[in-house]
Order: structure tokens, then sequence, then C-alpha cells
């Protein structure tokens, strides 16, 4: 009987529950989902990282390729990512070009990581204006259960941390390049940004909310933080949110930050050690 009218009435079974203070499976309105953070899950890239908030699984793979700096900025290397949210991981995607929601995801944690000085790309400058490095990093997602953009930046943030480059020595006269694979270095991270989303369900705020919750919400709002200080909000359109509503949003996302860079840090030191 309950699946019949949660199909019927969604939003109405929805706000029953919401009206408890408790959602419909079992977490109050401000309870997070378990997350998990594993690196090197993939042997073959040059950085990797996986992470599930939930059931939401992104898997992020880095490869790092030796390439001309753009003219305009010749002391300066690339960062080039692709989030991919392929048939497999919902129902709601379909093979062929990249969704709505994969190019705005993409967008959003690639200028994120820059604009944040996360990574400066003049770490990545072997030779000016002859020889940089490229980061491709490619995100899949495995499983959708909303929250993807705290997925993929998480993912992303935590596969840059295990990054490590070879020495490239250049002879500018020959025109050649030595790789030593034997010597091998990180790339500085400067800061380290991570974000939680909340749904928006008439008057109330649903922190860390699953796909199903996303869809029935009237908006959505990602709040970023770095080193407990704001760093970014968006929100793509919908219902509005009270400045007493932000402000608690930021907070909560302050207090989770230190959570979520206690788990990078932990899978980091366990895959070196």
């Amino acid at each position: 009987m309950a699946k019949q009218f949660k199909s019927l009435h969604p939003i109405k079974f929805y706000r029953d529950y919401l009206n408890q203070n408790v959602r419909p499976d079992g977490r109050l309105l401000s309870k997070f989902r378990p997350v998990i953070v594993n690196t090197g899950s993939i042997a073959t890239a040059d950085g990797s990282a996986l992470v599930r908030i939930g059931k939401t699984t992104v898997i992020c793979g880095i490869k790092a390729e030796l390439a001309q700096p753009k003219a305009e900025k010749p002391k300066e290397g690339f960062l080039i990512c692709n989030v991919d949210l392929p048939p497999l991981c919902s129902s709601k995607f379909r093979p062929g070009p990249p969704s709505d929601l994969a190019q705005v995801t993409t967008r959003f944690v690639a200028d994120l990581i820059l604009n944040s000085g996360c990574i400066h790309l003049r770490d990545l400058c072997i030779l000016k204006e002859k020889l940089v490095w490229c980061l491709y990093a490619d995100l899949i997602c495995l499983d959708y259960d909303g929250c993807l953009i705290d997925a993929c930046l998480l993912a992303l943030l935590t596969a840059l941390k295990t990054v490590k480059l070879p020495s490239v020595d250049y002879d500018v006269a020959i025109d050649k390049k030595v790789v030593n694979e034997d010597e091998k270095k990180s790339i500085l991270i400067y800061n380290t940004p991570v974000s939680t989303t909340y749904a928006i369900f008439e008057d109330k705020i649903i922190t860390d909310p699953t796909a199903e919750e996303e869809d029935l919400s009237s908006g959505l709002i990602t709040i970023v933080v770095k080193e407990k200080e704001l760093c970014s909000v968006h929100k793509p359109g919908g219902s509005p949110i009270s400045e007493e509503k932000l402000y608690d949003c930021i907070q909560e996302t302050i207090k989770r930050a230190d959570l979520l860079n206690t788990l990078i840090n932990t899978a980091i030191s366990e895959q070196t050690h």
C-alpha cells in the first residue's frame, strides 16, 4: 500500500515523513550518508581515487602527458576534466552525447580546483614556451544516487593528491626530452576544497539528498569550503533560501570538511604504507 501511495503521490508521501523530521530511508533531515574514500584504484593511472557517498560511486583516474603550452600562457600546464555518466550508473542516463548534468559537473569541478587555488598550473611547467604537463582527469560515475558534485570533487581532489610526475630533462638545442621514471614527485596541493549538497523541500533543508530526494525537491544548493572558509556557492535556480538557512548550511559544511579531509589523508597514508 505504501509503495502504491508513494508512486501516486510522491511529494505528499515525502512530506508526511518530513513533518516527522525523518526521511523514508530512516535518516534525520541533517544526517549524512557514510563516505568511503580509496586511492590507487587504477594501477595504470598516474593518480586515482574511488569515492562512495551512500550509493553514489565515482572513480577518478588521472593520466599525465607532455604537451606544448598555449602561446598566451607559456608558463602554464593543463588540467582537463571529463565527467562521464554512463547508462550503467542510472536508468535516467542514455547512451550518446554527455548529458547536461555531466557537462555542468565537469565545468564546475574543473573551475573549482583551479579558481580555489588548489593547484597552480604554473607548477606543471617544465620549460617556458616549450614543455608542460597536461593532466587528463576522467571521472566515471559507477552508481548514481544524488550529490554528484560532492562525489566528483572529492574523487578529483583525492586523485590529484596521489599524482606523481617523473622528472624531465629537456635539451632545447636538439629538441630532445628525457623522462626519468625513477625520479617522481607529487604535485603541490595548496588547499582542499570540499563540498556538501543540500535539497530544499518546501520550508525544510535536507542534507546530503539521494537522487530521489533531489528530483522531488524544489531546489538544490552546493556549498564549497576550503580551510574552514567559504569558497563557492552553487545554486542552479529553484526555490530561494533564506540567509539564516544558508548560514546554517555553510557552518554544517565547514564542520563536515574536517571529516572529509581526514578520510582523504587516511586513504593516502594507507596507500603509501
